[in-house]
């Protein structure tokens, strides 16, 4: 098993509690910028597919991305207070920094939520690279592997959706899924994750075999 010295944690869906609230806003976005609302049955159905495939399917013009990334950024800021972290994620990003590991947050939120959410767990995240494109991790998760001063393959990236595997293999850095987030378990693996992990207790078991600082 690879020791991995840097890893590259995506933020809304692996390590905090987004997706409850992503559902209660969805169909208020859609209406403000002309898109269709979805039934329940159609929003469910779109957690199996890759984010090109739900901008193809709600047919999202490429002009107005950029438009409601921009608002859904303010609105999960002031939504920040009320959004938690996972059960266990705290403890596992301040194991992380005793053991030694990097631990970095690449991120298409804004880094003033990200932070906002973290607290005082903002001292156990080494590096920080938010406000990313929908399709623009790939450059980023380069950039934070030589900014860690590690080699490609002593980083690992986890997320919880497609897009977050598709842009580690163009990186070319291993990429391990969450299925407790946005995308269905049975379309990540169909990625060919190197992992994919279905508890936070089993990703950090992986991570840290031995315990902190073994």
């Amino acid at each position: 098993m690879p020791a991995y010295r840097l890893i590259i944690f995506d933020f809304d869906g692996t390590l905090a509690d987004t997706f409850p609230w992503f559902r209660a806003v969805f169909n208020g976005v859609a209406e403000r910028f002309g898109l269709a609302r979805l039934s329940p049955e159609e929003f469910e159905s779109m957690r199996s597919l890759s984010g090109r495939e739900i901008m193809a399917r709600m047919k999202v013009p490429a002009w107005k991305l950029p438009f409601i990334i921009s608002h859904m950024r303010r609105e999960k800021l002031a939504a920040a207070a009320s959004t938690r972290l996972f059960t266990g994620v705290p403890e596992l990003l301040v194991d992380l920094k005793a053991a030694g590991k990097s631990v970095a947050i690449v991120s298409s939120d804004s880094e003033a939520s990200v932070r906002a959410v973290l607290g005082r767990l903002v001292t156990h995240v080494d590096h920080f690279d938010c406000g990313a494109g929908l399709f623009g991790k790939a450059a980023k998760f380069r950039a934070m592997v030589k900014r860690a001063g590690v080699r490609r393959e002593e980083a690992l990236c986890v997320g919880d959706e497609i897009r977050d595997l598709e842009a580690a293999s163009e990186a070319d850095i291993a990429a391990a899924a969450v299925s407790w987030g946005y995308t269905e378990a049975d379309a990540l693996a169909r990625r060919g994750p190197v992992y994919l992990f279905h508890a936070v207790e089993d990703l950090r078991a992986m991570l840290l075999p031995g315990g902190p600082g073994r």
